[in-house]
């Protein structure tokens, strides 16, 4: 066909697609973010890793942010009752 043909969609550069995530790999990934301390490592590590598989990258760096707004509300929280309490007094 002709590169000026009006009815032909010009291809695209696109990315190469990541290999698709095992569901074995996505239970030890849910195992291992389970465990307290150990979850933090694994989610840096797969967060910023570049031999990470995009999708669990992504997935880290989306735990790792509901894990911070958490933390946040929860000194908000704190903060909040700390000052009611002496309010009170």
């Amino acid at each position: 066909m002709l590169n000026n043909d009006p009815y032909v969609t010009p291809e695209r550069d696109t990315p190469p697609e990541a290999p698709i995530v095992s569901v074995k790999s996505w239970m030890l990934v849910t195992f291992l973010v389970a465990i307290p301390i150990v979850n933090l490592i694994f989610l840096f590590i797969w967060a910023f890793s570049s031999s990470t598989n995009p999708n669990k990258s992504n997935f880290a760096k989306a735990s790792l942010l509901w894990m911070a707004i958490g933390i946040v509300i929860y000194i908000v929280g704190l903060i909040g009752v700390y000052y009611l309490a002496i309010r009170s007094n």
